[in-house]
């Protein structure tokens, strides 16, 4: 599920290749009026899908010329972007 506060989406629930999709959709109808930050605190169950739907995410915004920032990665994504040695990717900000 995603909320929006302000310029912050909040991420909750299973981030897996079951939903990914979707959540990338409708995380898009949030971009376009500056930059983002988005919490994944809420975040509980990630796959390898869940890095690729932050990538997506990031060069979405850079195609309309905002930046991005991912706070409160679970430490299983964390583990995970680690693994693939993306970890700079998805907790810089753009």
């Amino acid at each position: 599920m995603i909320e929006r506060d302000g310029n912050g989406l909040r991420i909750s629930g299973a981030l897996t290749i079951a939903n990914a999709a979707a959540l990338c959709a409708s995380g898009k109808q949030h971009f376009g009026n500056g930059n983002l930050v988005v919490d994944l605190s809420a975040v509980t169950d990630v796959d390898s899908s869940a890095l690729s739907l932050l990538f997506e995410w990031r060069r979405e915004a850079q195609r309309r010329g905002h930046g991005i920032a991912f706070r409160n990665l679970p430490a299983s994504l964390q583990s995970l972007a680690a693994l693939y040695g993306v970890a700079d990717l998805v907790t810089g900000d753009a």
